[in-house]
C-alpha cells in the first residue's frame, strides 16, 4: 500500500511523553508554532543561500575559455571544472538532507554556508587546473549540505498560500539564477576587476555567504525532524558509487579518449543501481529508514513529479553548457555578450514562476502542459533563429525564442516541485527535499555530460552550426517527453 495522501497544511503531531521520541522541550518545534514561523526575511536569507549552489553551477561556463588559456587545463580539466561540483553536489545531497533532519536544518544551513565560501576562496585562489578541480569537487559538497535545508526549512515553517508563494519564488530563485548566472559569469571576467579575470567569480561568493550566515543566525529558525534517523551507511556508499559510476566516465570519457576505466565504471553502473535498490528495500522493510525510502517514491505526487523533472533538467543543464559554447567559440561573442544574451530568459523565467501560483489554481495540470509546449516553441525559435541567422547573429537575435523558453520554464518548473513536496510529511522535509534536488542536480550534470560530449563530438566533422541543430534536436526530443509526462501529474494543485 502507498503512504497516505498528506495536506501540506495538515496539522503536525507533537510525541506524547510517553513516546520513544525526543520529549518537546528536546528539541526544536514544528512549523505551527510562533517560534518557526519563517519570517520574509528568513525567507529572502535562505533563498540567498539556494542562489549559490544554482549560480556555481552555470557561472564558470562562460568562463571556461579565460580558465583555459590562464590554467593551461586542456578539454578534460575544464569538464572536470563544471563536472566535478556537480557531481559532488548530487552525490551528497540526499545525505545533507538527512544530516540536517538529524542535527538541525538552521546548522547544517550554516555549516554549508560557511563551508561554501571558504571553498569559493580556494576555487578563487587556485594556482592550477588541478587546485581547481579539487576546489570545486570540495565546493559542490558544501553545496549538498546548504541546498536542502532551504526546502526543508520551507516546508516546514509555512503552510496554506505562505509556502505556495515561498515555493514559488525559491524555483524562480533557481531558475532565474541558473541563467544569471552565466550573464554574472560574462559581466566579472569582462570587467576583470582588480585584475583577478575568471577568479572573480568564484571570489564574489565569500561576501554574499558571510551576509547569509549572519542573517542565519538572526532570521532563520531551528527546525529538525521529531523522529530523527541514523544516516543509512550502506545506502549513502551505494547511491555515491551509483552517481559515481554514470557521471564520472560521462562527463570525462570522451576527452579522455574513452579509456578502459571509463567503460568499467559504466559497467559498474547498472549493478550499483540495483543493490542500491534492493538494500533500500530491505531497510524500509526492516523498520529502518532508508536513505531514499521507497514508500516516499509510491506517493503519486512525488513519483510523476520525480519523473518529469528528469528530462527537463537532462535538457536544461545541456542546453545551458552549449549555449554557452556556441555564443563564443561559434558566434565570437565575449563572455559579456555572450552572458547578456540571456537576460530575456532569466526575466521571463521570473515573470512565469511569481504569475504561476495563480494561473496553477485555475489551471492545475494544464498549467504544467503549457508551460512545456511553451518551453518547446521557443527551443524551436532559437534552433531556427540559430540555423538561418548564423551569420552576423548577435546577442539580441535570440531574445525572442530564448525569452518564449524562459517563460514556459518558469511556468512548468515551480509547479511541479511544489507537486513533488505537497504530499511529503514535515519530519521527512530533509529527505523530501534532498531527493527532489538530487534528482534535479544529477541529471543537470548528466545533460551537461551527454549533451555536451555529443556537440563537441560532431562539432569537429560536421561544423558548430550543424552540431548545434543536431543538439538541439535532441533537446527538443526531451521537451516532448515532458510534454507527455505533464499528463501522468495530479489534475489539481494545492
Amino acid at each position: 500500500m502507498s503512504e497516505p495522501r498528506i495536506s501540506p497544511t495538515a496539522p503536525v503531531t507533537v510525541p506524547s511523553p510517553s513516546s520513544p521520541s525526543p520529549a518537546p522541550a528536546a528539541s526544536p518545534p514544528q512549523a505551527g508554532t510562533a517560534d518557526t514561523v519563517l519570517t520574509p526575511l528568513g525567507l529572502a536569507t535562505v533563498l540567498l543561500g539556494a542562489a549559490l549552489p544554482f549560480l556555481d553551477f552555470f557561472i564558470v561556463n562562460v568562463a571556461l575559455p579565460t580558465i583555459d588559456h590562464d590554467l593551461h587545463a586542456g578539454p578534460a580539466l575544464l569538464e572536470m571544472v563544471v563536472g566535478g561540483y556537480g557531481i559532488a553536489y548530487a552525490v551528497l545531497l540526499v545525505l545533507g538532507g538527512r544530516l540536517g533532519d538529524m542535527v538541525g536544518r538552521r546548522r547544517l544551513f550554516g555549516w554549508g554556508t560557511a563551508a561554501f565560501g571558504v571553498t569559493s576562496v580556494a576555487c578563487g585562489l587556485a594556482p592550477d587546473a588541478w587546485t581547481l578541480v579539487a576546489a570545486r569537487v570540495a565546493q559542490g559538497a558544501a553545496a549538498a549540505l546548504m541546498l536542502p535545508q532551504v526546502l526543508a526549512t520551507i516546508q516546514a515553517t509555512t503552510s496554506g498560500q505562505r509556502r505556495t508563494r515561498a515555493m514559488s519564488l525559491y524555483s524562480g530563485t533557481a531558475g532565474v539564477v541558473s541563467a544569471v548566472g552565466q550573464v554574472l559569469g560574462g559581466v566579472l571576467v569582462s570587467v576583470d576587476v582588480a585584475g583577478t579575470g575568471w577568479r572573480s567569480i568564484f571570489l564574489i561568493n565569500a561576501p554574499i555567504a558571510a551576509v547569509a550566515l549572519l542573517l542565519t543566525a538572526r532570521a532563520v529558525p531551528e527546525t529538525r525532524s521529531q523522529r530523527p534517523t541514523g544516516v543509512d551507511g550502506w545506502g549513502t556508499l551505494l547511491l555515491s558509487v551509483t552517481l559515481v559510476a554514470l557521471l564520472v566516465p560521462l562527463t570525462e570519457g570522451r576527452a579522455a579518449g574513452w579509456p578502459l576505466w571509463s567503460w568499467l565504471l559504466l559497467a559498474l553502473f547498472p549493478v550499483a543501481a540495483v543493490a542500491f535498490v534492493v538494500v533500500e528495500v530491505r531497510q524500509e522493510r526492516a523498520g529502518r529508514t532508508p536513505l531514499v525510502p521507497p514508500s516516499l517514491l509510491r506517493v503519486h505526487a512525488v513519483r510523476s513529479g520525480l519523473t518529469l523533472i528528469t528530462p527537463f533538467s537532462i535538457g536544461w543543464g545541456g542546453f545551458m553548457f552549449v549555449l554557452a559554447v556556441a555564443l563564443q567559440e561559434g558566434l565570437r561573442l565575449g563572455p559579456l555578450a555572450a552572458g547578456l544574451a540571456l537576460v530575456p530568459m532569466c526575466v521571463t523565467f521570473l515573470a512565469g514562476s511569481l504569475a504561476g501560483p495563480r494561473l496553477a489554481a485555475r489551471y492545475g495540470r494544464g498549467l504544467a502542459t503549457g508551460g512545456a509546449l511553451l518551453q518547446g516553441a521557443g527551443l524551436l525559435i532559437v534552433a531556427a533563429t540559430f540555423w538561418y541567422g548564423w551569420d552576423g547573429l548577435g546577442p539580441l537575435g535570440l531574445a525572442p525564442g530564448l525569452a518564449v523558453q524562459g517563460l514556459g520554464q518558469g511556468l512548468l518548473m515551480p509547479l511541479t516541485m511544489r507537486l513533488v513536496l505537497s504530499e511529503v510529511p514535515v519530519d521527512r522535509a530533509g529527505v523530501g527535499s534532498g531527493v527532489l534536488v538530487t534528482t534535479q542536480q544529477a541529471f543537470m550534470a548528466l545533460g551537461v555530460a551527454t549533451m555536451g560530449s555529443l556537440f563537441l563530438s560532431l562539432t569537429p566533422s560536421n561544423g558548430m552550426r550543424q552540431a548545434l541543430a543536431i543538439t538541439l534536436g535532441v533537446q527538443l526530443v526531451l521537451v516532448v517527453v515532458s510534454v507527455l509526462l505533464t499528463l501522468r501529474l495530479p489534475k489539481s494543485v494545492r
